[in-house]
């Protein structure tokens, strides 16, 4: 009873112990041929990976991560994943969602040669899936008749009336969507769980720097990336990421040199780094 209290409260984690644990590997088999092979691998490594899951070896670890180690074996016994497969599908057919970016792309067609033919290929190999087929994936046979299909795309050199007729009949709602304002940018500087703010000031405390953003700092960051968006080419929310790479290049190239470690951005310091670049649009394509 007094080993068990200890082991609960943590005491003995740091300890060693030895335990036996099922292997988990599957040799690797190389397969050569068409395309498509790569699919036949991955259905062979669910047929065999049973057979070499019976053997066991000896491994020393902490009692923590056996604690854990021996966890996962016990749930994997409990639950029967043939049943958590076919939930899964049923839960796809019924209720799922696919989300087909970037559709503009394909978009193109009526063209005897160039990368036009290819386009519509694509188009046509979507179609019957959009449309409601039944399709073999690794967990089974899954039917798309009832699987809400959503497309996007920018759509700054072509349009929705270059896909073929048969496939803009199967995305009868339209919506445009406006260009980010410099209120949104400054939510998605700040608000996100993993904001380009957070992920800076992160990265640099590994180098023991701490950087502070003023709100006039934030402020002026999001106005001059829908500047720059404005008098060059819309990239939407990605030019926050260049914005972000040019302003704070300086003290991430000093890093631990740095002096003071204490680093505070603010409106004039954005102005400073950022200003002259802006201006130049020739050098803002290029850079930002």
């Amino acid at each position: 009873e007094k080993l068990r209290t200890q082991l609960r409260s943590g005491k003995l984690d740091n300890r060693l112990v030895e335990i036996e644990i099922r292997e988990k590997s599957f040799p690797v088999i190389e397969l050569a041929g068409p395309q498509g092979v790569e699919e036949m691998g991955i259905n062979m490594k669910d047929m065999l990976g049973n057979l070499f899951q019976g053997r066991t070896k000896q491994r020393k670890m902490r009692v923590d991560e056996a604690m854990e180690h021996l966890m996962q074996e016990e749930e994997e016994r409990l639950i029967d994943m043939d049943q958590v497969a076919r939930a899964a599908i049923e839960r796809v057919e019924s209720s799922g969602i696919i989300f087909l970016d970037e559709i503009d792309k394909i978009a193109g067609r009526e063209s005897g040669h160039g990368p036009d033919v290819s386009r519509e290929g694509v188009q046509r190999d979507i179609l019957p899936i959009v449309e409601g087929t039944t399709v073999n994936s690794r967990y089974g046979m899954v039917r798309t008749d009832h699987i809400l299909f959503i497309a996007a795309g920018a759509f700054h050199v072509s349009k929705p009336s270059d896909l073929i007729p048969e496939l803009q009949g199967r995305f009868p709602i339209r919506v445009e969507l406006e260009s980010l304002t410099v209120e949104d940018f400054k939510r998605i500087l700040t608000e996100p769980k993993n904001a380009l703010i957070k992920q800076y000031q992160a990265m640099m405390a590994t180098e023991e720097v701490t950087i502070d953003f003023t709100d006039d700092a934030i402020d002026s960051i999001a106005n001059f990336a829908a500047r720059v968006n404005e008098h060059t080419e819309n990239i939407g929310a990605r030019r926050l990421q260049t914005i972000m790479e040019k302003l704070l290049e300086e003290i991430s190239f000093e890093g631990p040199d740095l002096e003071p470690k204490k680093q505070l951005i603010d409106a004039s310091y954005v102005e400073a780094m950022l200003s002259e670049t802006v201006k130049d649009q020739d050098l803002s394509r290029y850079i930002l």
